[in-house]
């Protein structure tokens, strides 16, 4: 924690800029980091969408875990995901289910620390009873730049939130978009 009370490696909280959508300028209501944390882990499936070198958009489906402060999926090498992201890095991945979203942009690396391999590995046997072997396809890891909460009701308003990351995982990014 620091002296402000805050801890320096959450992102900051802020209203997502939407013109029109009538969101609240009042920072009261805003979710807490916490609560997408919940959602990005207890999510089975996500969707993540990468672009083609044309530019064409391609969202997919697939299964991964939050872990560190981080997310963590395996395709196959030669799939159009893979392929994408080696080309450009950038990416987005949202929770399954519409009613609690969790949209996180930010940057997929392909995972080569062995140790941090073993914990995705766990994580992900635990979650979906499958193991991830080391020397199998790729493992990205995609680290969080910007990120948004949204809850489907009447408290969409006052509850629309951005959080943006200015450190640790996303060094030298300072994010963008809504």
């Amino acid at each position: 924690m620091s002296s402000t009370g805050r801890d320096p490696l959450a992102p900051i909280a802020q209203r997502p800029y939407m013109p029109g959508y009538g969101l609240s300028p009042d920072l009261a209501g805003l979710l807490p980091w916490s609560w997408a944390e919940e959602r990005l882990t207890a999510s089975r499936n996500y969707f993540v969408s990468t672009v083609s070198p044309e530019g064409r958009p391609h969202c997919v489906p697939v299964w991964g875990v939050w872990l560190e402060g981080r997310f963590f999926f395996s395709t196959g090498a030669r799939s159009r995901k893979a392929r994408n992201l080696a080309r450009s890095p950038r990416c987005v991945v949202c929770t399954e289910g519409g009613g609690e979203s969790v949209i996180v942009e930010g940057e997929a690396q392909v995972l080569s620390d062995e140790a941090l391999f073993g914990r995705f590995a766990d994580a992900y046997h635990a979650k979906y009873a499958f193991r991830p072997e080391p020397n199998g396809d790729p493992v990205f890891v995609v680290s969080p730049e910007v990120a948004f909460g949204f809850i489907e009701s009447e408290e969409f308003m006052a509850t629309a939130t951005r959080w943006r990351f200015s450190h640790g995982h996303a060094e030298g990014h300072q994010g963008r978009g809504g």
